[in-house]
């Protein structure tokens, strides 16, 4: 059951904020370290495992049960993570003779999935892949000993994440029959950036992929000596960098030369009058006053969205959001999540189409509540909007975080936040 947490920024302080590591990176990290005889990934043993999202975690337990010993079905429950179940499905798809039923909540199945579906079936439903679906619950999987014709065909307007799936499954099967494999997209890609940083890590991990417009082929593969290092989590260092921002700190694991989409935040933060200044060790912090509003596109980074919006609230002018509509269709639907954030803060949103208008109020709350609807970028962006107006807040459900950052709770209470219950 949800509890409420009263966050007091009051008495806030300059400190050095931590993220965890990058959830987006250590998940096509995982596969590949599976694919390619680096398992266990190093870089995830050193972290406390209650400090690895929670995303990050399911994935880890699925790959797990996919190196288990061929025998009888295996039960995977990818909770409330879209993109490790995503991933984690073709994975198993491309595992011979994998038998696995899939679990997870009311709202991962109501998300989007059978355009990955039909893919897997196309290609691989001739050689004898079984995927059942019931309604959600459960996904019911038998993978083929044996494949066809090497090449994925997919949608790429409703997520980038199929794309990605897919080419780690050719990346799987490239390895085990020493013949390209390629995905060919069909139609617009949404959140392109995720597809590159999935590129990224497969030629980190030494395979080669050929592009080409709208199609993809995993090529050939040369064996790394040792597993890439894990950079942190560019949609958690948003939050940490505005808060240090506000309080005069500062924040490690900030790579600038991360390929994560959400590093956008950098460029987008600067026309409102904010600079990143890069530090020693891959610190970093944001300087300047704000003084215009932002504009930003969920086309290019939809996760960040929810942290602009918060900054936003605290901007002198209004911002714009266009290409909202992907919002809809996260953990909860983000897009009204942000509005109801703006008008419990006291601004003011106008929707027209696909772009959203955000009016910050002539002057901030005393007081400001809001629930997070089980979604933790809506609780971590509520209460970076407090830091950030030194409003009191009172949210409800704050245990979500769990599922991308665990000690955010903990990097808020170093930078002076009192939290109580």
């Amino acid at each position: 059951m949800s509890h409420l947490l009263h966050v007091d920024p009051t008495h806030l302080t300059a400190a050095r904020l931590t993220p965890p590591v990058s959830k987006s990176d250590a998940q096509r990290a995982l596969v590949l370290a599976h694919l390619t005889g680096h398992w266990p990934l190093a870089a995830l043993q050193s972290e406390p495992e209650s400090d690895l999202p929670a995303d990050v975690r399911v994935l880890k337990r699925g790959v797990e049960a996919l190196r288990l010993p061929a025998g009888p079905l295996r039960e995977v429950d990818c909770a409330d993570g879209g993109a490790p179940f995503r991933i984690f499905v073709t994975q198993a798809a491309v595992t011979p003779g994998v038998h696995v039923r899939i679990t997870g909540t009311p709202r991962l199945g109501e998300r989007p999935h059978g355009a990955l579906f039909e893919s897997l079936r196309e290609a691989l439903g001739p050689s004898g892949l079984c995927l059942t679906e019931g309604t959600p619950w459960p996904v019911e999987l038998r993978a083929p000993a044996s494949t066809g014709a090497p090449v994925f065909r997919v949608p790429g307007v409703q997520s980038s994440q199929y794309a990605s799936s897919l080419l780690l499954g050719c990346a799987a099967l490239f390895l085990r029959e020493r013949r390209p494999w390629s995905v060919e997209i069909q139609g617009p890609l949404t959140s392109a950036g995720y597809l590159e940083l999935t590129v990224t890590w497969l030629r980190r991990y030494g395979f080669t992929v050929e592009e080409s417009p709208a199609r993809l082929a995993v090529t050939g593969h040369q064996p790394s000596p040792s597993a890439p290092p894990l950079p942190g989590d560019w949609s958690s260092l948003g939050y940490l960098l505005l808060i240090a921002w506000h309080t005069g700190g500062s924040v490690e694991r900030a790579d600038p030369s991360s390929a994560h989409p959400d590093q956008a935040l950098l460029r987008l933060v600067q026309p409102t009058g904010l600079t990143p200044v890069p530090g020693p060790d891959l610190t970093m912090r944001l300087e300047g006053q704000a003084r215009n509003g932002l504009a930003a596109s969920g086309k290019e980074c939809p996760d960040l969205l929810p942290t602009l919006a918060a900054l936003a609230c605290v901007l002198p002018r209004p911002s714009i959001l266009t290409d909202v509509g992907i919002l809809r269709l996260k953990e909860s639907d983000r897009l009204e999540g942000i509005r109801t954030l703006v008008a419990a803060y006291g601004g003011s949103t106008t929707l027209e189409g696909e772009a959203l208008t955000i009016t910050p109020p002539p002057a901030p709350p005393a007081h400001f509540a809001m629930d997070s609807r089980g979604d933790h970028r809506l609780a971590m962006v509520s209460a970076t909007l407090a830091v950030l107006s030194g409003a009191r807040l009172t949210l409800t459900g704050p245990e979500c975080v769990e599922k991308s950052f665990p000690g955010f709770w903990r990097q808020l209470q170093r930078a002076g936040v009192r939290l109580s219950e």
